[in-house]
């Protein structure tokens, strides 16, 4: 398993903290709505989807997010 860091600076209409709980907190649901051919699978280690959770997401070979 690998661990890589993606920065990325994005405009939107959106509050600041709108747009971290769609694109951080809720990657998980957001993304096989919208790609769902870009995660392969989400397992919930720890938590209750509050703070302190951790969820480990699994990306489809070859899907990078770009």
């Amino acid at each position: 398993m690998g661990v890589f860091a993606k920065e990325a600076e994005i405009s939107t209409p959106l509050p600041p903290a709108k747009a971290f709980k769609t694109f951080v907190v809720d990657l998980d649901t957001l993304m096989p709505k919208v790609a769902p051919q870009a995660i392969k699978s989400v397992e919930l280690l720890q938590g209750d989807g509050g703070p302190r959770t951790i969820k480990k997401i699994t990306f489809a070979e070859g899907n990078l997010i770009t």
